[in-house]
């Protein structure tokens, strides 16, 4: 298995250090991918930021997993496209993942690098990977509790997921302001639409588990995109809606994971310290060692 690494990493918010020992939050998850049987890791970077990432992130655990990377540039495209004028934005998750075919080649994870998923959420998903075959279609999402995932400094944006009565995903509704509330949580739409959620909801936090098979689907699907929305300066193609147009259209189908870890993110500034409590909180109760790579 490979543990592909989503990121368009660079952003000072990624290697900023969270653990007792300085560790970022991508080493909590090589860490926890090693512990739940992955293989590989696959990072996916801008080519200029290499040299810096290879030397303070990757030679870190070298020796303890097979470390390989790609490269995502908003040139590399499908024969007969090419970058509009005026354009710096990248292309997105999906064009990501696209960036990762050449040098992922079995069942693969996909996650967000700045985002701490938990020890669970990788063994769950690593469990389901160690018997999916190459060529299946059967593609996997981790799904976390919404209230697991809140913020208490302001609105967060979550994928709520719908699944049918066997635990197969549906939809996934982009939900873009929810805050808490007493009996849960609500989202207030721009036009002042409210939706009320009561906490226990499954949501996507870019966590996937895919086949080699869904690279010639996203291809197509990009192709797609940017057929259509190419010409836009700040257009990007994100996996959950790539994958929804999987499932909708027959192609593939995709199981919701439940998972019992709890996400953590730097949504914002006041969030870091209690990230950095709640790692170390997991590394009292004995969860992590207190310097991961000793």
């Amino acid at each position: 298995m490979a543990a592909g690494m989503g990121s368009r990493y660079g952003g000072l918010k990624q290697i900023d250090s969270m653990g007792p020992s300085g560790e970022t939050i991508l080493d909590y998850s090589v860490f926890d991918a090693i512990r739940a049987g992955f293989g590989k890791v696959v990072f996916i970077i801008r080519p200029d930021f290499e040299k810096d990432f290879r030397e303070r992130i990757g030679s870190k655990f070298s020796n303890k997993i097979e470390v390989d990377y790609a490269f995502q540039t908003i040139d590399k495209l499908p024969q007969g496209f090419t970058v509009p004028a005026g354009r710096e934005k990248p292309w997105g998750t999906t064009h990501a993942i696209l960036c990762a075919r050449d040098v992922v080649k079995t069942p693969f994870a996909v996650i967000n690098a700045d985002d701490f998923y938990g020890r669970d959420s990788y063994a769950v998903l690593g469990q389901k990977l160690s018997t999916t075959a190459n060529n299946e279609t059967h593609y996997n999402m981790v799904g976390f509790t919404l209230k697991n995932t809140l913020s208490d400094h302001g609105t967060v944006a979550r994928g709520v997921c719908r699944q049918n009565d066997k635990g197969f995903l549906t939809d996934i509704q982009e939900l873009l302001k929810i805050a808490k509330t007493d009996s849960g949580a609500q989202n207030v739409a721009d036009d002042g639409t409210i939706t009320k959620l009561n906490g226990d909801e499954a949501v996507s936090m870019n966590m996937w588990g895919f086949t080699p098979s869904i690279f010639p689907q996203l291809e197509t699907l990009f192709k797609k995109f940017l057929t259509e929305k190419g010409a836009e300066l700040k257009s990007e193609c994100y996996i959950p809606l790539s994958l929804g147009e999987i499932v909708k259209n027959g192609d593939g189908d995709c199981a919701v994971l439940r998972t019992s870890s709890s996400w953590f993110g730097v949504t914002y500034r006041e969030d870091k310290p209690i990230v950095q409590a709640s790692i170390q909180k997991l590394v009292n109760e004995g969860s992590y060692p207190s310097n991961l790579w000793a």
